[in-house]
């Protein structure tokens, strides 16, 4: 039976899916998969295999699901959490061939991408209709899409565009138990519970994007970039502080220190200003007339807070110039220290100033170095810890080098990720901000989706409960039941029961999930679990067509639906394109090998007049 499978059992049956090239088994080979871009957590998974398609995406995550074993989605690997750490006992799904940009509709503005597609490229892809995609991480040339989602990645540019979140309007996704749905229509209006809100930055907690709607963004009309010099920290912290209380939302300002300028300089020669103790990016985009108004009063400001020089771009070529440091900064660190760790915290921007002050503090106390590179806007601080990893003392006093410095933006009222997660690096932290029902309601919503425990399980929580994930399960009533604002699922099989809290007779032997509003379900005693919904195939012969239900997940319950049973129902689809001339579809090209046919896209357009 699939459920006894060992792992090796496993190689055939997912060369099958997605033929035997794309099942790496080899050892030396399964190395390169060990980590992300957090090089100090490592796990060499069991085996990896790289789909093409999301059919094959959902049978993979079928076939794992049926023998019970964990597995963990992987983009292009930069994250910076561990989030996408394998597990060793388990399967690492490796969404790197799923990369065609599906559609671009820029009448709707929107485009439809594969997990794959790397974050620039979206930019690039909708360029020539006058549009971008506005979230814009470091890494965006090599970090993928679905990454972007699964951290609800931000950039420099958050502070004015927003983050993943704010730009994704649909998700086609692959559920826990291995079945393809839609979150979202696509137009980003929201009808009942967010659950596309709640999937990005789930951290592939909840399961696995395959295709994703998001929205592109115009062209600004015009660009205009400031670099400003200071002596100190505090003088560019308090040039921040001016530009804000001053009404203007820049895109982006950024900051760096001496240290990190340093780096940026042995890397890239940027050229910035010799001798400062901090520079300062602003960048400004909109209609002409307003950015023009806004530069000026920028300089002011900037001036006013004691620069000691101001350079200014409103070209391409010499705005990269000036970015050219801040992006290449996190990478290099490594031509002035062997090691590093990156770190990620949020801080309200008026304790900034506070706050870099006891960095330094902590710092020169532990006798390591810190490089501070940050999105001033919006007190997102990535503290660089630089170490030697050749001394095992130096590398641990970096290790709680980090932990003060997250213990710090929480001291403040901030928080211990602002973009980068939670993963397996920073679990230990969330009780510090979050006290266990917190973090066991939070629990109930990831067992709704994975009530078995095999999506990526070990991360984000430090003790996870209610799904079995280690031993040590609740042995009371969780509070958000006691209090009747929850019930538990009992699972057999693939038919999910409702039991009320007042029936709990052994709630610490439930898998636990969430079942806020469960559709199609009843309790015990009328029938048993046979009795809780009629039988897939008694559904599948009144649905015309004799298809199978496919499962949708609503709000925090699992249930299943018939998809169009309803006729206001409908897949999620653009508005109708007024020309058939402002349409781009982009064609796979990567893949001869056949696949089986699959349902039209959700997203073809209406036919008809």
């Amino acid at each position: 039976m699939t459920e006894a499978l060992t792992i090796e059992g496993l190689v055939p049956r997912l060369a099958a899916i997605a033929g035997r090239e794309n099942v790496i088994t080899d050892p030396l080979e399964l190395r390169t998969y060990e980590c992300d871009g957090l090089t100090s957590h490592r796990a060499v998974p069991a085996l990896v295999v790289l789909p093409a398609t999301a059919e094959e995406t959902a049978a993979i995550v079928a076939l794992c699901a049926a023998a019970g074993v964990p597995f963990v989605a992987r983009g292009s690997g930069t994250g910076l959490s561990g989030g996408a750490l394998p597990r060793e006992d388990g399967v690492l799904i490796v969404m790197s061939r799923m990369r065609r940009i599906i559609e671009i509709d820029p009448v709707s503005r929107r485009a439809v991408v594969e997990p794959g597609v790397t974050n620039l490229s979206v930019s690039k892809a909708a360029a020539p209709y006058g549009l971008f995609y506005a979230p814009d991480p470091s890494s965006q040339v090599i970090c993928s899409v679905g990454g972007n989602v699964a951290e609800n990645s931000g950039g420099a540019h958050c502070l004015k565009h927003g983050f993943t979140v704010h730009h994704v309007t649909g998700l086609e996704i692959v559920t826990p138990s291995g079945e393809l749905t839609w979150l979202g229509d696509g137009t980003g209006v929201v009808s009942g519970y967010d659950l596309v809100g709640a999937f990005i930055g789930s951290e592939g907690t909840l399961g696995i994007a395959t295709k994703i709607v998001v929205k592109l963004t115009p062209l600004p009309e015009a660009v205009h970039t400031l670099l400003a010099a200071y002596p100190t920290m505090a003088a560019g912290g308090a040039a921040v502080s001016g530009i804000i209380a001053a009404g203007i939302v820049p895109a982006a300002i950024e900051m760096m220190d001496a240290l990190s300028i340093e780096a940026a300089e042995a890397a890239v020669a940027c050229g910035y200003p010799e001798g400062a103790g901090a520079v300062l990016i602003v960048e400004l985009d909109g209609p002409a007339s307003e950015v023009e108004a806004e530069v000026g009063c920028v300089r002011s400001l900037c001036m006013k807070a004691g620069a000691t020089e101001i350079r200014a771009a409103d070209d391409a070529a010499r705005r990269a110039a000036i970015w050219a440091g801040r992006k290449s900064a996190f990478a290099a660190v490594g031509r002035i220290s062997p090691s590093f760790i990156v770190q990620d915290g949020v801080v309200p921007r008026t304790a900034l100033g506070a706050v870099l002050g006891r960095i330094a503090s902590l710092s020169a106390d532990a006798g390591i170095r810190v490089a501070n590179v940050f999105h001033a806007g919006d007190g997102n601080l990535h503290p660089l810890v630089l170490y030697d990893d050749g001394s095992s003392a130096e590398a641990e006093a970096a290790e709680v080098l980090s932990g003060a410095i997250l213990d710090t933006c929480i001291e403040y009222g901030g928080s211990i990720t602002g973009e980068h997660g939670v993963g397996v690096d920073k679990s230990r932290y969330m009780p510090k901000m979050f006290d266990a029902d917190d973090l066991d309601t939070m629990q109930l919503v990831r067992c709704a989706f994975d009530p078995a425990s095999l999506c990526n399980p070990g991360k984000v929580f430090p003790t996870p409960r209610l799904c079995g994930e280690v031993p040590g399960a609740r042995r009371g009533t969780h509070p958000a039941v006691a209090a009747g604002q929850a019930e538990l699922f009992l699972w057999f099989t693939e038919r999910a029961v409702v039991l009320p809290s007042a029936r709990l007779a052994r709630p610490c032997a439930l898998r636990g999930a969430s079942s806020l509003g469960a559709r199609g379900a009843s309790p015990p005693g009328a029938g048993g679990a046979s009795a809780a919904r009629p039988s897939r195939r008694a559904s599948a012969a009144r649905r015309p067509g004799g298809v199978p239900p496919a499962r949708h997940v609503y709000g925090t319950c699992a249930a299943r639906h018939v998809r169009g049973a309803s006729p206001t129902r409908r897949v999620p689809s653009f508005p109708r394109r007024t020309s058939p001339s402002a349409h781009h579809t982009y064609q796979a090209t990567h893949s001869s090998r056949r696949t089986p046919p699959s349902p039209p896209h959700p997203y073809q357009w209406p036919q008809g007049p």
